[in-house]
C-alpha cells in the first residue's frame, strides 16, 4: 500500500505523503511499519517453532509448558500489530501515543518471557547430549535473549529518543533475527537433514561451524552496542574517526561470519550428494520428536497400590 501511494504521489498528482497538497510524510512509516513490524515476527515465529522440537529432544524431556507455550506463540502474533510506532518515537508523535506504543512494546517481553523459561525448564535435569542441532538451540537461547533485553531498552522512550537510528538498533536487530531466525534454520537443517537425504552430516564440521559462527557473530555485533551508545547513526557512507577501532573488529568478524557459513554449505551438499553415514531410521538415539511432546507414562509402581514385596 505504501509503495503504490508513492508511486501515485510521484506519477499522478495525488498527494497521500506530498505536505505541498496536504498530504502527510509521517504516513508514509506509519503504513510502511504496520506491515514491517510483524513481519519480523513472521520470520521469527517459525523459529520458536524449531527450536521447540529440538530442546525437548536432545533434553529426553516433554517439551514443558506445552499449552503456556502456543498462548504465547498467539500472543506474540497479535502484539505484534499494536506495537509498529515504536519505530517512530522520534516523528513528533502525541504523547498519548508514545506511551502506548511503549508499554505495548514492553508487553511483549512477556510472552516472549515464558517461552525462554519454558526452554530452559524442559532442559532442566534433562539427559542432555550436545550434538549440532542442539548447540545451535543453546546459542539461539543465549543470544535471542540478549537480542530481547537490548529491544527492552529499545521500548523505553526516553532512551530510545538517544539511540533512534543508531548502531544500537543495528546491533538489537541482528542480535535478534541473525542469531534468532538464521541460528534456528541451523538447527533445524542438522536436526532433519538426515531425514531429507538418508545420510547423516558430519558431526565435527557442524560443531566447528557452529562455534565459528557463534564466535565471529559476536565479534561482529556486540561492538556495534558501543558504536551506538557513542553516537554513530546507521545508513550513513562514512564515520568519524572515533568509531574506527570497533568498526574494524566489526568488519572483521563479519568476513569471518560469512566464511563459516561455507562450512554449512559443505556439509549440507555433502549430505544431499550421499557421501556420508547412511542415517538410522532414528538418527536421535530413538529420542523422537513426537515421543517426547507426548505425556509422560504412568509410572509402574503408583502410591494408590503400594507394590507386593516378595
Amino acid at each position: 500500500g505504501a509503495v503504490t501511494m508513492s508511486l501515485t504521489d510521484r506519477h499522478f498528482g495525488t498527494s497521500f505523503f506530498n505536505a505541498a497538497g496536504g498530504g502527510d510524510p509521517v504516513l508514509f512509516q506509519h503504513v510502511f511499519w504496520f506491515f514491517g513490524h510483524p513481519e519480523v515476527y513472521i520470520i521469527i515465529l517459525p523459529a520458536f517453532g524449531i527450536i521447540s522440537q529440538i530442546i525437548p529432544t536432545f533434553s529426553r524431556k516433554p517439551l514443558f509448558g506445552y499449552a503456556s507455550m502456543v498462548y504465547a506463540t498467539a500472543g506474540i502474533a497479535i502484539l505484534s500489530f499494536i506495537v509498529w510506532a515504536h519505530h517512530m518515537f522520534t516523528t513528533g508523535l502525541p504523547t498519548a501515543g508514545l506511551l502506548f506504543f511503549m508499554y505495548a512494546t514492553m508487553l511483549i517481553a512477556v510472552p516472549t518471557g515464558v517461552k525462554v523459561f519454558n526452554w530452559v525448564a524442559t532442559m532442566w535435569r534433562g539427559s542432555m547430549t550436545f550434538e549440532t542441532p542442539m548447540l545451535f538451540a543453546v546459542g539461539f537461547l543465549f543470544l535471542f535473549t540478549m537480542g530481547g533485553f537490548t529491544g527492552l531498552v529499545c521500548a523505553i522512550m526516553p532512551v530510545d529518543v538517544q539511540i533512534q537510528d543508531t548502531y544500537y538498533i543495528v546491533a538489537h536487530f541482528h542480535y535478534v533475527m541473525v542469531a534468532g531466525s538464521l541460528f534456528a534454520f541451523f538447527g533445524g537443517a542438522y536436526y532433519w537433514i538426515p531425514k531429507w537425504t538418508g545420510t547423516m552430516y558430519n558431526e565435527k564440521l557442524g560443531k566447528v561451524h557452529f562455534w565459528s559462527s557463534m564466535i565471529s557473530f559476536n565479534v561482529t555485533f556486540f561492538p556495534m552496542h558501543f558504536l551506538g551508545l557513542a553516537g554513530m547513526p546507521r545508513r550513513i557512507p562514512d564515520y568519524a574517526q572515533q568509531f574506527a577501532d570497533w568498526n574494524m573488529i566489526a568488519s572483521i568478524g563479519a568476513f569471518w561470519f560469512g566464511a563459516s557459513q561455507l562450512l554449512f554449505l559443505y556439509a549440507m551438499v555433502q549430505c544431499a550428494r550421499g557421501k556420508g553415514e547412511k542415517a538410522p531410521a532414528k538418527p536421535w538415539d530413538g529420542a523422537d520428536t513426537l515421543e517426547w511432546t507426548l505425556p509422560s507414562p504412568i509410572p509402574y509402581h503408583t502410591f494408590e497400590t503400594p507394590p507386593v514385596v516378595k
